[in-house]
């Protein structure tokens, strides 16, 4: 039987690795460092602390990326508003269209004029965004190097 045994099949399990990590090495941290280090290796994206320690050893680059999901959710919101300015005037354009062929000149005229304020009350707000979007971009997204 143990003839059978030894016949150099392999029944089963993982197949052999061509390079193997079979070198161990064990270090301490203080309380301190080990909370820097597993900050630093949360940020990286790294698979496991090993691959994140033999990269930084070894001076691999180290992908580190960092969402702000406010900067996100304002600019999803502001790109909804931009749409919802583009249908607005695209709708504008059909309702002079419309109010020119459906009414006479003095009324559509009337018209004309009401939808000018809220047009100019539209543009007002449409600067006041503006200006919202500039103040959190160089509060909030424009990084100032340091020299």
């Amino acid at each position: 039987m143990d003839g059978q045994q030894n016949n150099g099949k392999n029944k089963g399990g993982r197949n052999f690795k061509k390079n193997p990590s079979i070198h161990r090495y064990v270090f301490r941290l203080t309380d301190e460092e080990n909370s820097k280090f597993l900050s630093l290796f949360e940020a990286s994206g790294a698979d496991n602390k090993a691959h994140f320690v033999t990269s930084i050893l070894f001076e691999k680059p180290i992908k580190t990326v960092k969402v702000d999901i406010a900067a996100m959710d304002y600019y999803m919101r502001l790109t909804t508003l931009y749409g919802q300015f583009r249908s607005v005037g695209v709708n504008y354009n059909q309702i002079v269209k419309l109010l020119y062929r459906n009414f006479s000149e003095k009324k559509a005229a009337a018209y004309l004029f009401k939808l000018e304020k809220q047009t100019a009350e539209l543009a007002k707000l449409c600067r006041e965004i503006t200006q919202l979007t500039e103040e959190f971009e160089t509060k909030y997204l424009i990084k100032n190097e340091k020299k």
